[in-house]
């Protein structure tokens, strides 16, 4: 079974919009190790709501956690302590996408970074980057980070509105290839999940 880690330059940067499209295109499974905080409305439940290939399937997240808030800190609110061998990737013979919670010096515990997760669960990396101001040093720090764990890194999606001089700069720094680019989306919905995913069908 491959599996891919989604994972970002920064937290808010459309990680759950990109792995609904991942999904769209690929037709693969997909599950959130930790959610937290959006309980009533998690990130599972929005990638379901977008995603319409009848290959796809959405599997329980590992965790669910009130706060929305880092998962070591929002676990502890609870009394709990995650440790890596209860978050267990579900198993299905059919590509899995994973999707980790902010970037990827996230803590789980007082020990353990998602970094450390990624590499437990032997997943390939997709990086999405966004725009801002300081993007191109969290998005190079994010693929420093990857190589120097020695974890494969499958590319980057570059997510937003789109500017040339720093997605060149990312690309050409880290020899990492672009797989694709979303644009700002005017709405989210099923259709337009459906569209962007036309452009990602061949590349993964």
């Amino acid at each position: 079974m491959k599996r891919l880690f989604l994972t970002g330059n920064g937290t808010d940067v459309g990680k759950t919009l990109i792995a609904a499209i991942l999904c769209q295109a690929l037709g693969a499974d997909y599950w959130k190790p930790v959610q937290c905080g959006s309980l009533e409305r998690s990130d599972s439940d929005l990638v379901r709501e977008l995603v319409t290939n009848v290959s796809f399937k959405c599997h329980p997240e590992g965790l669910r956690l009130k706060a929305p808030m880092s998962p070591h800190a929002a676990a502890a609110l609870e009394g709990r302590k995650i440790g890596l061998a209860e978050l267990i990737a579900p198993i299905t013979d059919n590509l899995l996408l994973i999707e980790g919670a902010g970037g990827l010096m996230v803590p789980l515990n007082q020990y353990e970074l998602m970094l450390d997760l990624i590499a437990a669960l032997e997943a390939e990396v997709v990086v999405v980057s966004r725009n801002y101001l300081g993007s191109i040093n969290h998005t190079l720090l994010t693929l420093e980070a990857l190589k120097a764990r020695g974890l494969p890194i499958a590319g980057i999606i570059f997510n937003g509105g789109s500017t040339p001089s720093s997605e060149d700069i990312i690309q050409s720094y880290s020899k990492i290839r672009c797989l694709g680019h979303v644009p700002q989306l005017k709405r989210i919905d099923a259709e337009t999940v459906a569209e962007q995913a036309r452009n990602f069908a061949r590349v993964l």
